[in-house]
């Protein structure tokens, strides 16, 4: 299935179901977040099979501090070590890193930070496929920080130039605000795991994607789910609010 004539660009993912698959096979939490790690490779190697332009995955949210302090040390110690083996093999394969989200965070340790930061420097002349990875992130966080810098813009051109700042401006350039302004919305939104809420993810850029809500748990998605949703997709009538 040709994602240019189903006109795709974008996919976000919302990958849920670590800790249920790993409970279900009777092993700790953590085990499921590996097994994860391979269902997002072999997702990141479709989308360059089928010449996705942009990937976004939730990696870590902001509401995630509020697991137990294992999981969370956990998690940020497998994002990091992800980056540390996986980076140069996708850089290789033309993959262009991004990270969005509250990355000033005091609690993401300076590690993170570094690494992430030296991802970025490293593919960001990449063009095969730009993978977003949303971690420390939240919605909410974003359009209140967005709001901010419309703000203090105003206030800062106040006495100056005023007139940049009029309804219409703030109505056609608030994207421009938002983490990662270059990023189209999503065509798809796909959750895991059977779950059928956005939890606080691209709230803003997600007015008019299609929802694709399935039950596999993200540790067991592969190739067959994603042609499944795309034959989803391809039924589907994208009206844009016009009656038609």
């Amino acid at each position: 299935m040709n994602l240019e004539e189903l006109d795709i660009k974008h996919i976000a993912i919302i990958m849920d179901g670590n800790g249920r698959w790993a409970t279900e096979q009777g092993l700790d939490r953590t085990a499921g977040h590996a097994a994860g790690e391979h269902s997002l490779s072999k997702a990141i190697d479709w989308a360059l099979d089928n010449n996705l332009e942009w990937l976004t995955v939730y990696a870590f949210s902001t509401e995630n501090w509020k697991r137990s302090p294992e999981e969370v040390d956990f998690l940020m110690f497998f994002n990091r070590d992800i980056l540390t083996r996986r980076r140069e093999e996708f850089h290789e394969k033309g993959v262009r890193f991004n990270f969005i989200g509250d990355l000033k965070d005091e609690r993401i340790p300076e590690e993170n930070k570094k690494l992430m930061k030296e991802t970025e420097l490293i593919t960001k002349n990449n063009k095969k496929l730009n993978l977003v990875f949303a971690f420390n992130y939240g919605s909410h966080k974003e359009i209140h920080t967005a709001a901010r810098r419309v703000a203090l813009g105003h206030y800062f051109y106040l006495k100056v130039s005023a007139w940049l700042f009029t309804k219409k401006h703030v109505e056609e350039n608030f994207k421009n605000y938002l983490y990662l302004p270059e990023m189209p919305n999503p065509d798809i939104l796909i959750r895991t795991a059977g779950e059928k809420r956005l939890s606080n993810f691209l709230l803003y850029q997600l007015s008019y994607t299609e929802l694709m809500f399935i039950d596999t748990l993200w540790p067991d998605f592969g190739e067959d789910d994603f042609y499944n949703v795309l034959e989803d997709y391809k039924n589907r009538i994208r009206k844009y609010g016009n009656a038609r």
